[in-house]
C-alpha cells in the first residue's frame, strides 16, 4: 500500500492533484525564455522508500530580478482599462514550504499544517519584493489582478478546444503550478529605482568579517556591536543589514537577511539567514516561540533558547522568577515620541503578552546587580520594559526607561575608576565608539548582550527535507552560540570584580 510522505505537506499540494500546465511560449517582449529554463529548474521526481517525492528547491529565490513585462491582451469581455498591456509575473512554481517547516522544527506539527498552500497575494509579495505590501492588497481590493488558466471553448464544430484567459483572482486563492499572475502596467512606476549598493573599503569588509561568529550554508551569525542599528531609519547612515550584504554575501548570489533584531544600543548574537528560504524558517521559528511562550514556561529543553547579560542598577528582590507582563505603545510628550510600558489591563486590544526569566548572576556592593534574562516572547524593549518597571531595576545606560535613577545614581569611588584612556590611538569604522562606556564613566552605555542562544541547525534540516521527504526533523541538532561581552561591559565586569 502506498503511504504518504510525512512532509510532502511542504510542497503546494495542486502540484499532486493534477498534471502541471505547460507555460504558453512567451510572447516577444518578454525575457528571453532560457531565463524561464532556470526559474523552472527543478530535480526530476524520484521515488522514495516510502513513495515520495523528493523536495526541491526552486532557483526562483537565487534570482535577483523576479518579474518581467509584457503586453499581452484581455478577451474582448472584459473591461480593459490598460490597453492591453500588463505587468507579468514568471509561472508559478511549487517550493518548499518554509514556513511549515519552521513551525515543524518548532515542534508545533499540529500548526504547520494549516496553511501549505501559496496564495496569489504571497506570490506577488514574493516575486515583487519591491512593491509595496499596501499597494499589492489595494490592487487585490480593487480586482486589479488577473490570473491566467486554461478554460475550454467549443468551436462552431462541435469540438472542444483548451484556451487560456486572464480572469480575476483574489489574494486568498491558491496558485497552481504554471499560473501567471497579471498587474496593470501602471504598477511600474511604483517600483523604487534599484538601490545603489553600499561600498566599503577593506579595513570596512574586515572589521564587519570580524564580527562573524558562525556560518554554514543556511545561516550567517554576528556579534553586533554595541551603538550600530540593525535596519536603516531616519538618521542612520550605515546599519548592518547593508553592511551585511556588502561584506558577507561570500560566494552567495543572495545577500543575507534579517530574522530578527537588537537595540542600536545593545550588542551580542544577531542571525541572518543566507538564502530567502533559510530566512523564511528562522523567521517561522522566532515568531513560533513568541506564539507558544505560555506552553514553553516549563519546558527546559526549548527549541529556540536566548539568553542575555544586563547590569541593572539596583537589586530584584528574588535572586529568580519568571515576569508574566504584556506591553504596550503609549505616545508622550505631546505625540512627538512614543515608548512601551507595561499595560495593567491585559484585556487591552494594545497589550501584548511578554514574558522574561531571570536570575541574578552577581550582585556589588555598590548597587549593581549582573543578571542574566531569557525572553520567551520576542516583543520591541521587552527586557528594558521588564527590568525597569517589574523589576524596579533599571539597565545601567538605559536613560528612556531609567532615567531617574540614573540621575539618582552614586559615583563609584576613585579607587574604583580606571584612569587609563581606552580610546587612545585606536580608531573605529563607522564612527562607533567600543571602547569607552563603562560604569567608571559618567555616561555609561547601555549594558544589555545577547551573550548566548541555542536554535535548530537549519542548514542540516533543509539538507535532510530536500533530499528525504520522510526524515525526522526531531532528530536535528542544535547550535549553541556564544558571544563574548562587548568591552564597555567587560570592564565593568572586572571592575566590579576589583
Amino acid at each position: 500500500m502506498k503511504t504518504t510522505p510525512k512532509f510532502s505537506s511542504y510542497l503546494n499540494p495542486s502540484s499532486t492533484s493534477h498534471p502541471p500546465l505547460k507555460p504558453p511560449t512567451p510572447p516577444p517582449t518578454m525575457v528571453d525564455p532560457t531565463f524561464f529554463r532556470l526559474i523552472n529548474l527543478r530535480s526530476p521526481p524520484s521515488t522514495t522508500a516510502h513513495g515520495g517525492l523528493r523536495l526541491c528547491i526552486s532557483a526562483i529565490h537565487a534570482l535577483h530580478s523576479h518579474y518581467t513585462t509584457s503586453t499581452t491582451k484581455e478577451p474582448k469581455h472584459y473591461n480593459n482599462k490598460n490597453n492591453g498591456k500588463w505587468f507579468t509575473l514568471l509561472p508559478f512554481t511549487p517550493t518548499l514550504n518554509a514556513a511549515a517547516l519552521g513551525k515543524e522544527l518548532s515542534a508545533r506539527s499540529s500548526q504547520s499544517k494549516a496553511d501549505v498552500s501559496t496564495t496569489a497575494l504571497k506570490w506577488v509579495l514574493k516575486c515583487c519584493p519591491d512593491l509595496p505590501r499596501s499597494l499589492v492588497q489595494k490592487l487585490f481590493r480593487l480586482r486589479q489582478v488577473r490570473r491566467e488558466s486554461n478554460t475550454m471553448e467549443s468551436t462552431d464544430v462541435g469540438a472542444q478546444v483548451q484556451e487560456r484567459s486572464l480572469k480575476r483572482v483574489a489574494a486568498k486563492d491558491s496558485m497552481n503550478d504554471g499560473d501567471r499572475i497579471f498587474l496593470p502596467i501602471t504598477v511600474k512606476q511604483e517600483v523604487p529605482s534599484e538601490k545603489q549598493k553600499l561600498y566599503c573599503n577593506e579595513e570596512e569588509v574586515n572589521f564587519i568579517r570580524s564580527l562573524v561568529l558562525y556560518q554554514d550554508p543556511a545561516i550567517v551569525v554576528v556579534n553586533k556591536p554595541p551603538g550600530m542599528a540593525v535596519q536603516g531609519g531616519i538618521g542612520i547612515k550605515t546599519s548592518l543589514d547593508e553592511l551585511a550584504a556588502a561584506c558577507l554575501s561570500y560566494d552567495h548570489s543572495e545577500p543575507p537577511r534579517l530574522v530578527h533584531r537588537l537595540d542600536r544600543d545593545s550588542s551580542g548574537i544577531l542571525v541572518l539567514g543566507r538564502t530567502q528560504i533559510s530566512a523564511t524558517v528562522l523567521h517561522s521559528i522566532f515568531r513560533e516561540k513568541t506564539c507558544g511562550a505560555k506552553d514553553d514556561i516549563d519546558n527546559e529543553e526549548r527549541i529556540l533558547q536566548r539568553k542575555y547579560w544586563a547590569l541593572v542598577i539596583g537589586s530584584p528582590r528574588r535572586p529568580k522568577g519568571l515576569i508574566s507582563a504584556p506591553l504596550g505603545k503609549v505616545v508622550v510628550d505631546n505625540g512627538k515620541s512614543d515608548r512601551i510600558t507595561i499595560i495593567d489591563n491585559p484585556q487591552n486590544m494594545s497589550a501584548q503578552l511578554a514574558i522574561t526569566e531571570y536570575q541574578v548572576i552577581k550582585s556589588s556592593c555598590h548597587g549593581f546587580t549582573w543578571l542574566e534574562l531569557s525572553p520567551l516572547t520576542g516583543r520591541k524593549h521587552q527586557l528594558r520594559v521588564h527590568c525597569a518597571e517589574a523589576l524596579g531595576t533599571p539597565i545601567v545606560g538605559d536613560l528612556k526607561y531609567g532615567w531617574q535613577a540614573h540621575r539618582n545614581l552614586k559615583q563609584l569611588p576613585c579607587s574604583m575608576k580606571s584612569n587609563e584612556n581606552p580610546t587612545k590611538g585606536k580608531t573605529v569604522p563607522f564612527g562607533l565608539d567600543l571602547e569607552s562606556g563603562s560604569i567608571s564613566e559618567k555616561h555609561p552605555h547601555l549594558h544589555l548582550h545577547c551573550k548566548q542562544m541555542v536554535l535548530p541547525n537549519v542548514s542540516e534540516a533543509l539538507q535532510n527535507v530536500q533530499f528525504s521527504s520522510d526524515c525526522d526533523l526531531s532528530e536535528v541538532e542544535s547550535l549553541e552560540l556564544v558571544a563574548p561581552l562587548p568591552s564597555h561591559m567587560q570592564r565593568s565586569w572586572d571592575i566590579l570584580n576589583s
